[in-house]
């Protein structure tokens, strides 16, 4: 009777945590539902926002005309209703196929990071309208637009999709806060990764400063990602585009503290381990430097090899610092060479 109630209590509590939304998961019309709802109401955020940034620039109707004109291979822009009208509904059936194919990738998650995922959506379909225009049209869309519009724009419709799905119950938010609580690797990832992360930054921020461009190297970076710079020429310096890339700086370090911590952890009953930190380090020098060398190689220059070790090499001494602060349990491995067994 006890089994029998104990299991009755986890079905309750698991319908608990399901929310009260009916669940993306399930039957193919349910996640189209769910998808083309999220997608109707990404594409409706996006068209307001770039409704209020027309408007603030004295022309409501800018973007759907220009875009819409430039779909159709129009030479000039036109703002006829019929072209905007037309231009609405490929913008909407886009973001229905966005909305469903979201739908489908999440319908088999207990939990989403909603709010991460917004914006990593925002930043892809940012990447889709960049080189999309690019690639149909010829025209650099997001040049003419504006690229903190589009971002700005994108990542909000990525937001409102994600937050759909968490809002009505459809899949449960993931909280950081319980996962910072809960995972020991997760915590020392984020708190290791983001202090690595700021002293990197401090440095480039002074060796720009020093060199008399602030904001140059992050701006650099930025403009490579976000973009597509290609050569000096295409940089753009400010601090605009240094706050953009922010996101994916901090993002990279996040995930090589978690590294580094699943391998100080482990470490404390295999100190064997700790070799495979000293790759880790090896192989996040030679990650960064083949990234830029295959991507940005006309940085390499400009920012200097020595600049980039360094920076580095602050990175993985702040990292290092704090796990072996954490973990006192390695340093009695490290220390006397063996693992000390408690009592």
């Amino acid at each position: 009777m006890a089994g029998h109630a104990a299991k009755d209590r986890d079905v309750e509590e698991g319908r608990s945590e399901a929310g009260t939304g009916e669940p993306v998961g399930g039957t193919p019309g349910s996640i189209f539902l769910h998808g083309a709802v999220a997608g109707t109401l990404g594409a409706v955020v996006l068209a307001l926002w770039f409704f209020l940034v027309d408007a603030a620039g004295g022309a409501p109707l800018r973007t759907p005309a220009m875009v819409g004109s430039a779909l159709l291979g129009m030479d000039d822009m036109q703002a006829s209703p019929g072209l905007i009208a037309l231009f609405s509904l490929i913008h909407l059936a886009a973001f229905v196929v966005v909305g469903v194919l979201v739908a489908w990738a999440v319908s088999g998650l207990r939990r989403i990071p909603h709010l991460i995922l917004g914006v990593v959506l925002g930043f892809l379909l940012f990447d889709v309208v960049f080189f999309g225009s690019a690639m149909v049209t010829g025209i650099d869309v997001v040049a003419r637009l504006g690229w903190v519009e589009v971002l700005t724009g994108n990542m909000l419709a990525g937001l409102a999709i994600m937050n759909y799905f968490h809002l009505t119950g459809a899949v449960k938010g993931f909280s950081w806060v319980q996962a910072l609580a809960d995972s020991r690797i997760v915590r020392e990832g984020v708190v290791g990764g983001l202090a690595a992360g700021i002293a990197v930054a401090l440095w480039f921020l002074a060796v720009d400063l020093v060199q008399g461009r602030p904001f140059f190297t992050p701006s650099a970076l930025g403009s490579v990602f976000f973009l597509g710079a290609t050569d000096l020429a295409e940089v753009q310096v400010s601090f605009w585009v240094a706050l953009a890339y922010t996101p994916l700086h901090f993002a990279v370090f996040g995930l090589v503290g978690m590294a580094a911590s699943a391998l100080a952890s482990e470490a404390e009953s295999q100190p064997p381990v700790l070799i495979g930190a000293v790759l880790l380090f090896i192989t996040f020098e030679a990650f960064f430097m083949g990234v830029m060398a295959v991507v940005a190689e006309f940085l390499l220059g400009p920012l200097a090899w020595w600049s980039i070790a360094i920076g580095n090499f602050l990175a993985v001494g702040v990292l290092v610092g704090y796990l072996w602060m954490a973990h006192p349990k390695l340093r009695r491995v490290v220390s006397h060479g063996r693992l000390e067994q408690s009592a």
